[in-house]
């Protein structure tokens, strides 16, 4: 899909406001639902096209404006380069990491769906942070040949735009938020599966792997931490092909100005932690929560 700067405010707006009413229907924290609705107004008001702010101030610009944090500012950023915005094709059920990946030099629909379903990351930012922490190059078919060229047509992709400030999440190799504790994800995790065994969650229509088009996939929005979270059972192949589409967690975790990270928790299946809920590649931590 072509960047989205030619498409105007409206375009960005729109996208901001749907996120906001989905939100609002699935139950989330009304402190989101009103964050991007008022990041709406701001961008509809803007006097200049949005994609034209970033591309002479990048991030810095946008987060100077009325309602927009670093969260936010990295949305916008991402459909002014890709006419998408990950985020919201999740809440609508209609996310599609597969042919995200594949506008990235080098990457087949059939790598790309290897590496989503290796290590259930679905945005390039996502992507680009497993590129530096060594991640990616565990994938079978990438190495560290292929590894070093991914992550240079990332650079090359996201680099415009990203904040000049120091941040953890701009930092090659350092992981978002980690201060979140393991013990929290998997209280989370235990929350989402609960509730949804106990038919409490709104569920929404994934788009992949869902032919008769039924509102299976249950989705929860919570908070606990200073830390805003939605849950979702995995959609990816890899967990329809091996039946744990009920039991692979991911997790999706939001601070106070929107910046995303992300963790899966699945059911471990060999070795100390065998039958235990583990966070995928935090699994010494959880060693250390069980003990």
């Amino acid at each position: 899909m072509p960047p989205a700067g030619g498409l105007g405010n409206s375009f960005h707006a729109d996208r901001l406001r749907e996120a906001a009413d989905l939100l609002e229907a699935q139950g989330a924290n009304p402190f989101r639902v009103s964050a991007y609705r008022r990041a709406a107004d701001t961008v509809r008001e803007l006097p200049e096209d949005v994609a034209a702010l970033v591309e002479r101030e990048g991030a810095a610009g946008l987060e100077a404006l009325p309602g927009i944090g670093r969260g936010i500012a990295s949305a916008l950023i991402e459909m002014t380069r890709t006419g998408r915005w990950m985020q919201l094709e999740r809440l609508r059920g209609s996310a599609d990491p597969i042919g995200l990946f594949t506008a990235v030099p080098g990457l087949g629909h059939r790598l790309a769906e290897r590496i989503h379903d290796e290590l259930h990351v679905d945005t390039l930012e996502a992507l680009e942070l497993a590129a530096h922490d060594g991640r990616l190059e565990t994938v079978p078919g990438v190495g560290p040949r292929r590894a070093a060229a991914i992550r240079s047509s990332l650079q090359s992709m996201l680099s415009r735009g990203r904040p000049r400030r120091a941040d953890p999440r701009g930092t090659p190799g350092a992981h978002p938020h980690a201060g979140l504790s393991v013990a929290t994800l998997l209280d989370v995790d235990r929350e989402y599966r609960d509730k949804a065994h106990a038919g409490q969650l709104p569920t929404i229509a994934p788009k992949r792997f869902n032919p008769t088009g039924e509102a299976w996939l249950p989705v929860l929005h919570t908070e606990t931490d200073g830390y805003h979270f939605t849950a979702l059972y995995s959609n990816t192949a890899l967990a329809h092909q091996l039946d744990r589409t009920r039991d692979w967690v991911v997790i999706y975790f939001y601070d106070d100005e929107h910046a995303e990270g992300q963790h899966t928790v699945v059911t471990e299946t060999h070795g100390p932690l065998a039958g235990r809920r583990v966070v995928r590649g935090r699994e010494a931590e959880c060693r250390k929560h069980y003990g």
